[in-house]
């Protein structure tokens, strides 16, 4: 079911996927409340955000579609406290971003891996700034962390590379690191901005299947921000179209494709319906037509 410019409590009937119910129930851990961004003062001033109104609920998986700038990643650093609205409110685990802490995994679209460091040491990075853990940093860091950070690493086939470094391993192998550098401290919340965007496609592939595993045995609440269609069908529970600059959200499409999702699922008739569908919303949001009726 498609909902078009959608209202604050009828995006709220959509928050919790078929078979896939957040743990607890549906409970909001980001909302959104009459939101605008703008960059620039007075004539100068450019409107990236319109006044946007949504909540995504807790262990949710959401993909945010649209065209080039429509501000995607915007909504992005407002979740993870690094801009600022311009007006409204964002709330973040109930809190205002900013009144207190909440645990952020991030990727993207470049690993950002440290080279001195081994890819052991890079995954282990946020045990080592992140609280609670840093206070047990030197205690746990040959020992508990190193354990953790080795097990994620068996989890996306990298156990033989842990000593290497980044220039060591291909683009798709550094950016599985950087998906266990971001879920090494169990984040509430996991940003990902175009994470598999430089990858060819059969590496991307490989790693939507990797971050499906990551995400059903975790269960942090995901935001991605990406440009494929076949991927935000095959990894979302939600997927949010944006509307040109100023950005709003256009459409608010519930994915119910039984997990775990395979390629196969990719060649379905439904799959294949879904992301022509996607596509032809955006190409209307591209030239200002809106979502169509």
């Amino acid at each position: 079911m498609f909902l078009q410019n959608a209202t604050p409590a009828e995006t709220a009937e959509l928050t919790t996927p078929t078979g896939l119910k957040p743990p607890g129930g549906a409970r909001p851990i980001i909302e959104f409340e009459r939101v605008t961004v703008s960059y620039g003062r007075d004539a100068a001033a450019t409107q990236a955000l319109a006044e946007s109104t949504f909540r995504i609920d807790h262990g949710d998986f959401i993909a945010l579609v649209g065209p080039s700038g429509c501000g995607k990643s915007t909504i992005l650093k407002l979740v993870g406290g690094l801009l600022k609205a311009s007006s409204g409110h964002v709330f973040v685990a109930r809190r205002e971003v900013g009144a207190e802490d909440v645990r952020i995994g991030m990727a993207f679209q470049n690993p950002t891996l440290l080279p001195w460091l081994s890819i052991r040491d890079n995954v282990m990075l946020p045990l080592k700034i992140a609280r609670p853990f840093r206070e047990e940093w030197r205690q746990k860091r040959k020992t508990e962390y190193r354990d953790r950070a080795d097990a994620l690493l068996a989890k996306v086939g990298l156990q033989d590379f842990a000593t290497k470094f980044p220039w060591q391993l291909s683009g798709g192998m550094q950016q599985r690191a950087s998906l266990c550098r971001a879920l090494i401290h169990d984040p509430t919340l996991l940003l990902l901005d175009e994470p598999f965007g430089a990858l060819d496609q059969f590496t991307r592939e490989e790693l939507w299947a990797t971050l499906q595993t990551l995400w059903m045995e975790r269960r942090p609440t995901v935001l991605l921000v990406t440009h494929d269609l076949r991927e935000s069908a095959f990894l979302a529970n939600r997927i949010m179209v944006m509307s040109a600059r100023p950005g709003r959200i256009l459409v608010d499409e519930r994915v119910n494709f039984p997990r775990p999702r395979t390629l196969d699922t990719t060649y379905q008739p439904e799959f294949t319906s879904l992301t022509h569908t996607l596509r032809s919303l955006i190409v209307a949001a591209r030239s200002g037509a809106g979502a169509p009726s």
